[in-house]
């Protein structure tokens, strides 16, 4: 016994410190293996935060970002009136995809789209007139036959709003052109051009006055500017064909405004802005560009950087009214 005691203490004394770790090995060992046990069993332990969580890849959703956000127009302040911002002409701006650039076919040159013959209610005063398309989209405005008994020059010109005989004019209208003197037999043929008007249909009244000069000693009804005849013009002018064809998509927001006119075909001619209303949104409820749009409305007036439009403030959409 002592000396198994004794070989157990120099094997004490020579290993030392490596026994206890031995041992302390065999304890750690022997205490996980309870551990393990006490889980197989269905005890918990609690790993800590760092054991399952530090090793364990993370799978994240990540959020899809659009490589071209589009802006969602903000509708100006209810405060907001036509006139209250700085205005500026309307743009067409890059496109994802260019559309072709607006078309617009004339009416042919020498085609007479309007004429008739003019007598004065006492029929001192006659002429033919026509008016014939130059192929350029301008028409001019062709006289013969005239003749006149009264005793001062006589002039014509083209208006909007019809005057009445014996009425003195303001203003001088359109293509406003003196026809001749007194004279029995007819005067040599003459033309006026009605300049760049666009569709002259507007001009429905065709009035005949006279020229005198101001310090003309002459009747009261013959003196100057005085209206001697009012005719209207029954135009007659082809439909241009155009490659913009606007169809109404139904109001939206932004494009909330309302269809005043349609064409012969039922196609929308004017559009009426609602607040908010932008040039982007206006145009694609109606199937057309922007480009489309100003081309449509030269001078079109908008302010923001949405090109927000004039509440109230009327659009053409017939290529043919242009």
């Amino acid at each position: 016994m002592s000396r198994w005691g004794d070989r157990d203490g120099v094997g004490a004394e020579q290993s030392g410190t490596p026994t206890v770790r031995v041992i302390g090995v065999v304890v750690a060992v022997a205490t996980a293996g309870l551990l393990t046990g006490c889980s197989m069993l269905g005890g918990t332990t609690d790993p800590g935060p760092s054991v399952t969580t530090s090793h364990r890849p993370t799978h994240h959703r990540m959020a899809t970002v659009s490589a071209t956000p589009t802006a969602t127009p903000t509708a100006p302040s209810a405060g907001v009136i036509p006139g209250s911002a700085t205005p500026r002409p309307a743009t067409a701006g890059p496109e994802a995809a260019p559309s072709p650039s607006p078309t617009l076919t004339s009416v042919p040159q020498g085609t007479v789209v309007a004429q008739g013959d003019v007598a004065s209610p006492k029929g001192s005063v006659h002429f033919h007139y026509r008016m014939v398309a130059n192929g350029d989209d301008t028409y001019s405005a062709e006289y013969s036959g005239f003749t006149s008994t009264v005793p001062v020059p006589i002039s014509v010109t083209l208006l909007d709003v019809p005057p009445e005989v014996g009425d003195g004019l303001t203003y001088h209208g359109v293509a406003d052109h003196q026809l001749g003197g007194p004279t029995t037999t007819p005067a040599p043929a003459s033309s006026a051009s009605l300049g760049d008007i666009g569709q002259p249909a507007y001009l429905g009244t065709l009035v005949t006055y006279s020229s005198a000069a101001a310090e003309a000693d002459v009747p009261q009804e013959l003196g100057p500017d005085k209206v001697l005849a009012v005719d209207t013009v029954h135009w007659s002018i082809p439909v241009r064909q155009s490659n913009v064809h606007p169809v109404d998509g139904g109001a939206r927001p932004y494009a909330s405004g309302t269809v005043t006119a349609t064409t012969a075909s039922g196609a929308p001619k004017r559009y009426r802005v609602a607040h908010g209303d932008t040039t982007a949104m206006v145009a694609s409820r109606f199937g057309i560009s922007v480009q489309d749009l100003i081309w449509l409305n030269a001078g079109l007036q908008v302010f923001g950087d949405q090109q927000y439009l004039y509440e109230d403030t009327t659009i053409n959409l017939d290529p043919d009214s242009k």
